[in-house]
């Protein structure tokens, strides 16, 4: 089971779940009630259960790799900056990951690399939490208003806990990566359906898209012509530009549950 999804609450508030996340108990309490059970569910919960199943020996440096992850989530992965801070090896940091896949608390895309003609990131994987609230309380992040770098990036996040509720729930096949070149043209996620072709995917928390926002879109459908390349904003309709759909959320959302992003 994951978390609530758009489809289950409806008329769904951003903001609310940008900072409260999609478990229904934190998604229908009030702010200071929220925050307060996020707490309790990452202190007492997430670190306690895995300690308490000895799935880790060394309890201090897990409990700092824990506390690592609030600048980790959602960006490219490198396990020697992450040892370092915690005092262990790389291999027990991956090994902290994986312990963090295995028990459905984060999940883990790799690099897209397919017939690369530029330098591009192979190696790096990004990881996500299961829940975008509980990864705001990690990050120490409370989203105010629908603008700015840490609201963007809790916008990726919810997006990508769509899109990976839909594929389980949908039980579909399709690989999501992302796309990223050493000099730092990204697209965030990369739906491989095989056969039946490509789905580039760039977010954007913006209410007002211009050229340079569809540029790294624009370098992917020139290298692997997509079958589908969606901008997904906050802007109010619907349009195209080129190759480009540029999708306020709600359609998007709307579009992927409904079979039209994917299927």
């Amino acid at each position: 089971m994951h978390p609530l999804t758009s489809v289950e609450i409806g008329n769904i508030e951003l903001l609310r779940v940008l900072n409260q996340g999609l478990i229904p108990d934190h998604y229908l309490q009030e702010p200071e009630q929220a925050k307060m059970s996020l707490k309790a569910y990452v202190d007492d919960y997430l670190k306690e259960e895995i300690i308490a199943e000895a799935l880790v020996r060394n309890i201090p440096s897990f409990t700092r790799f824990m506390d690592a992850l609030s600048y980790s989530m959602g960006e490219l992965t490198n396990y020697s900056d992450i040892a370092r801070d915690c005092a262990v090896d790389a291999k027990t940091v991956r090994e902290y990951f994986q312990i963090l896949v295995d028990t459905l608390i984060a999940y883990r895309i790799d690099p897209f690399k397919k017939r690369q003609s530029r330098q591009v990131i192979t190696k790096s994987p990004k990881y996500y939490l299961f829940d975008v609230g509980v990864a705001s309380y990690m990050c120490k992040r409370w989203v105010h208003e629908e603008k700015g770098e840490q609201f963007g990036k809790a916008f990726e996040h919810f997006i990508f806990m769509e899109i990976i509720a839909y594929r389980s729930y949908k039980n579909y096949d399709f690989n999501i990566h992302f796309w990223r070149t050493k000099t730092g043209i990204e697209v965030d996620f990369i739906l491989d359906n095989g056969d039946n072709g490509l789905v580039a995917i760039e977010v954007k928390g913006k209410h007002n898209i211009d050229q340079r926002d569809l540029q790294n879109l624009r370098i992917f459908n020139e290298e692997f012509e997509p079958k589908k390349s969606i901008l997904v904003c906050n802007e109010g309709i619907k349009r195209v530009s080129g190759k480009i759909e540029i999708l306020p959320w709600r359609q998007f959302l709307d579009d992927l549950w409904n079979d039209r992003i994917v299927g």
